[in-house]
């Protein structure tokens, strides 16, 4: 049977080497299924030490474990690839955080809390970005789409799951505070997503093409709405769909 050191260097390599994280299925199998699911643990959480003063760091995401640069080492990162990553439009990414935090949703729902009728090319563009799926239908008429986050948007962000999104402020402060300061009551999840989303990701255009307020389109009122469509019925994130 293969001893401890010589697991936690093969598992070393696989992890270094593996363009995807692990799971701890591929991992059962990479050491031929000798060891238990804590026992691999245990390695994992001693690779993770041993990596604590290191520019990356072991981390576990949706799809298992991986390799991943520390956030400090960033700049430095960026300077060998200078080309400007996808910039999303602020409606995009409060579209993004209205499904990440309120999943499964229809674009109704989104567009209700949202207060503007969403251009479908945005909803393709986060679907193309594999970060948003169609998880399946609500049994209303015209059977409208569910969308949900998918495991590829928590990898990408370095969450385990969707209860690591940080929870939202309390209800009654920040919507005063919206109120207030005359705040789309919309923002409020974009921010709680923002703090983990990478930098530099919203575009310096804001504009979306058909954000126009629902009320002018009456078709789109009616059996795709959630009962209770209201973001703000909720200020914790979600536990995972998965």
């Amino acid at each position: 049977m293969i001893n401890t050191v010589e697991a936690m260097r093969v598992l070393e390599t696989a992890l270094m080497c593996a363009q995807q994280p692990l799971s701890l299925r591929d991992m059962r199998t990479l050491l031929l299924e000798e060891i238990s699911d804590d026992a691999l643990n245990q390695m994992l959480g001693d690779l993770g030490t041993q990596w604590a003063d290191k520019g990356v760091e072991l981390v576990p995401v949706a799809s298992g474990w991986r390799f991943q640069s520390r956030p400090e080492m960033r700049p430095f990162l960026d300077r060998l690839h200078p080309e400007k990553p996808p910039r999303y439009t602020r409606a995009t990414l409060e579209t993004l955080a209205i499904i990440a935090y309120r999943q499964p949703v229809t674009r109704g729902d989104m567009e209700d809390i949202r207060g503007v009728t969403i251009n479908s090319l945005l909803i393709k563009q986060l679907e193309d970005r594999g970060w948003v799926e169609v998880i399946g239908h609500r049994e209303a008429p015209g059977r409208p789409a569910l969308f949900a986050t998918t495991k590829q948007f928590l990898d990408d962000l370095g969450l385990a799951s969707l209860s690591a999104l940080p929870a939202l402020e309390p209800v009654g402060q920040r919507a005063t505070e919206a109120m207030a300061d005359g705040v789309v009551a919309a923002s409020t999840p974009l921010d709680g997503l923002a703090m983990v989303l990478p930098p530099g990701l919203v575009s310096d255009s804001d504009m979306d093409a058909q954000s126009v307020p629902v009320e002018s389109h009456p078709e789109t009122a009616g059996a795709d709405r959630n009962p209770t469509p209201d973001f703000f019925d909720s200020a914790q994130a979600p536990a995972s769909h998965e």
